[in-house]
Parts: C-alpha cells; structure tokens; sequence
C-alpha cells in the first residue's frame, strides 16, 4: 500500500507542480515565475545550510553530555528531506520544504516521525520480505539463549598434542 502512495506521489506529483507552474505563470509572467522559483530556491539553501549547522551543533552537544541526540537526528532527517523538496523545482514542494524548516512546523513532524520510529521499535525494518530476510512465514524460528563462559582447560596441551609443539593454547 505504501508503494502505491509513493508511486502515485512520484507520477502526480510533477504533474500537479507543472499545472500549478503554469497558473502561477498565467498569472504573473514566465520570467517572473522563474526569478520566483529561482529566489526561493536561494533563500531554501540559506535556510537549509543555516538551520543544517543549529542542528549539528546540538547533536555536538548531546554527545558530549553522553546523551543520545534522538531530537536532533530527526531533526537532522526533516532538514534533509526539506533540502531534496527545495531542490526540486516547483511551488508546492517548496511550500512544504519551508514548512520542514520552520521550527514550530517541524516540531509537529519530529513528533509524529518519532512516534511512528517509537511504535516499530523492536520490530526491526524489513525492506525484503521471505523467510531468507525476516520477513513472510520463516519469520519466528528458533531463538536460543545462551550464556558464554571461559572455563580454564583441564589440561595443558603437551609436545604431543594434535596442535603441535609449538601451537600451545
């Protein structure tokens, strides 16, 4: 089901960027349109690299106080994906890459972005499915616990054991 969410983001996606380009371009001009498109994608990087180095920054920060940087990581991955909808060309995704970098709004994804990373935790991600890759019905099978202990041999290999004289343990 996801596939066909992101396939059908990936073909009406530019389809609807392009439609809106062009009412954009109707209304205001051609070249107008592009200087538009070509601003916003300056001030995106500005935004991008200025809010990229906050973040750094404060997972710097976390991990020197030996604390882990969950919030700031996400932050970090909502950063990102704003830049790759900031680098595409048209209104809608830079609407929604702005939106990413503006802290309250991104505040709103984090958590939602954690909640869902929480809810699968212990699950472990599956991008392969069939009983080779964890996933279809050999997902399950034997679990053993075992506990390790280094236990001092009973004897002490001689010149003539099978490992050799000079291969002693």
């Amino acid at each position: 089901m996801a596939w066909l969410v992101v396939l059908l983001l990936l073909v009406v996606g530019p389809i609807v960027e392009l439609w809106f380009i062009i009412q954009v371009a109707d209304v205001i001009g051609g070249w107008q349109t592009l200087g538009l498109l070509l601003v916003e994608g300056i001030i995106g990087s500005w935004l991008i690299k200025r809010q990229g180095r906050t973040v750094v920054r404060r997972i710097d920060e976390k991990l020197k106080s030996h604390d882990l940087p969950t919030k700031e990581l996400a932050d970090g991955l909502l950063i990102l994906v704003a830049g790759v909808l900031m680098l595409t060309p048209g209104f809608i995704t830079d609407i929604v890459g702005f939106a990413l970098l503006f802290p309250p709004t991104r505040a709103l994804a984090r958590a939602a972005l954690l909640r869902r990373f929480t809810a699968r935790m212990g699950q472990g991600f599956s991008f392969v499915s069939g009983p080779m890759f964890g996933g279809g019905r050999g997902r399950g099978g034997d679990v053993f616990d075992a506990t390790v202990r280094d236990t001092p041999p009973a004897h002490r290999a001689t010149d003539a054991s099978p490992l050799g004289p000079g291969d002693r343990r």
